[in-house]
């Protein structure tokens, strides 16, 4: 069930691979208050999975995470996402391969334009990752929902195959890596 956004709260789009992996991170992560499945990026309204996954509707699939600045800031959400997908290659994620698992940021104004590609400089400088970062960053529009049965999708099938061999381990990675940000349940 999609939650309404709290007044305080910012957005961040972010488009890494599979959004069932996204999701399934940025809700444990403190300072979030929602996270729902979808898409952005493209030129069909209202698109479907089935069109997304075709890779010719120029949508991502993205994860729309609503947070509390206040508690965790939009760096922060960087510093998770870049942790948990490869930025450096170019429409894919692991096995997922196309247009719609590239590895995108969709800012929501100025700011965060140049806090993510200043990010994203420094790492590159840092020399995280042998391959130069090719994460997009574009200015954010429409975003749609992706269908019921995404929204969750790892929480309610967290035995399906896809999700102990692909999403467990990103899960699993985030919450060694970032333990003293995640949310107390």
């Amino acid at each position: 069930m999609i939650q309404p956004t709290p007044q305080n709260a910012q957005i961040a789009l972010l488009g890494g691979g599979c959004f069932w992996c996204l999701e399934a991170v940025f809700d444990q992560l403190q300072g979030v208050s929602d996270v729902v499945s979808g898409y952005s990026g493209g030129h069909l309204p209202n698109p479907g999975y089935q069109q997304v996954c075709n890779g010719d509707t120029g949508h991502a699939e993205v994860v729309r995470v609503s947070f509390d600045p206040s508690v965790i800031s939009f760096r922060d959400i960087l510093e998770v996402f870049f942790a948990i997908h490869d930025p450096t290659t170019r429409n894919r994620q692991g096995n997922d391969v196309g247009p719609q698992y590239r590895s995108v940021i969709f800012y929501q104004g100025e700011k965060q334009r140049e806090e993510a590609q200043g990010f994203i400089r420094e790492l590159d400088a840092a020399g995280v990752w042998s391959a130069p970062i090719v994460t997009e960053v574009a200015p954010a529009g429409e975003f749609y929902p992706a269908e019921d049965y995404h929204q969750e999708y790892f929480r309610r099938n967290g035995t399906q195959p896809y999700c102990q061999v692909v999403v467990a381990p990103k899960v699993a990675k985030f919450r060694k890596q970032f333990a003293s940000r995640l949310k107390l349940l």
